[in-house]
């Protein structure tokens, strides 16, 4: 299980940290983790996502240079530092898992996640 924390709402340029930490007896152990988003009347797109095996991270463009994913693998926790946040930012944020592949075949959604979160509200007024 996937349990995510951190969203909220905050005016443009803002910041805001989300934590994704897998409780129970989900293992993050040789998995890509990361963020999707779902933004008003769009489709679910990649944000972030991390490899287990290497730490590599792959972002989404509009995602490099403002966000940053980062893990904790004592707290099997993992992050989305997001800086300089835009109204168009604003969404649903759903930290998801699957096993054995890279970042960037997460983000880009090549494969279903094995695990979801449940989401948290990200909203950024102008």
């Amino acid at each position: 299980q996937l349990v995510e924390s951190g969203g909220g709402l905050v005016h443009a340029g803002g910041s805001l940290t989300l934590s994704c930490t897998a409780s129970g007896q989900t293992t993050t152990s040789g998995y890509a983790i990361g963020w999707l988003r779902r933004r008003p009347g769009k489709e679910r797109e990649g944000v972030a996502c991390i490899s287990t095996a290497d730490d590599k991270p792959y972002y989404t463009n509009f995602a490099k240079g403002r966000f940053t994913i980062s893990r904790d693998s004592a707290k099997n926790t993992v992050y989305l530092q997001m800086n300089g946040l835009k109204p168009e930012d604003t969404g649903t944020y759903t930290c998801a898992a699957v096993r054995i592949v890279t970042a960037q075949a997460m983000c880009l959604q090549r494969f279903d996640m094995d695990y979801w979160g449940q989401g948290t509200e990200v909203t950024v007024s102008s």
